[in-house]
């Protein structure tokens, strides 16, 4: 169908302990021409074993926020800086984010959404190559330079936050509210393109 459809990591080999830990590696999911497109940090063990981000507990978090704020998943693009799941769910490394880093930009550039959410610290300080400290600069939106061109980046609490800290809740509604706005979504998701299977 269109570019965003051919382009799907099928082999990678960059990163030993990575190939050793997945089951499959996890492309983004989502139309190909969302405004909105969430940056996660990697696949964990459901998502390792469904091939898709974001379809544990913090998606159902996710998909219930994004109802919240008038969006649903199928008008948004989901993707992670790493494809294949970490071993034992720990953080990916430097190197592994490196290794992975030419394909996320490359979905980005593909996609060239309105606005990227980074969804918690690895993604977040990943992207913008810097401490950041999510609670206190949720919501918050950079103007940074990705894969040659200027990007919105909204920094964003992990779902999960929300799972462990119930005051985080209110600060993850209210990013996603600032995403859509900055997005011009208004939530009907007309004219958002299904990519299904993909």
């Amino acid at each position: 169908m269109g570019e965003m459809e051919d382009f799907c990591v099928t082999e990678c080999t960059r990163c030993p302990a990575l190939v050793d830990s997945r089951s499959q590696i996890v492309n983004g999911t989502g139309p190909e021409d969302a405004d909105i497109l969430f940056v996660g940090e990697g696949p964990g063990a459901q998502e390792d074993s469904q091939g898709e981000p974001f379809v544990g507990r913090s998606g159902s978090v996710l998909d219930d926020q994004l109802r919240i704020v008038g969006l649903d998943r199928d008008s948004v693009r989901i993707t992670n800086c790493v494809r294949c799941r970490p071993p034992e769910n720990r953080d990916p490394n430097t190197d592994e984010l490196e290794n992975c880093r030419g394909y996320l930009e490359q979905e980005i550039d593909l996609l060239d959404p309105d606005v990227l959410v980074t969804l918690g610290k690895v993604p977040s300080e990943h992207l913008l190559d810097r401490s950041v400290a999510v609670t206190k600069e949720a919501g918050s939106v950079e103007e940074i330079r990705l894969g040659g061109a200027p990007r919105r980046l909204l920094i964003c609490v992990h779902p999960a936050a929300t799972l462990y800290d119930r005051s985080q809740e209110e600060t993850f509604e209210s990013a996603l509210e600032r995403a859509a706005d900055l997005a011009g979504v208004d939530g009907s998701a007309g004219g958002q393109t299904r990519l299904d299977g993909f």
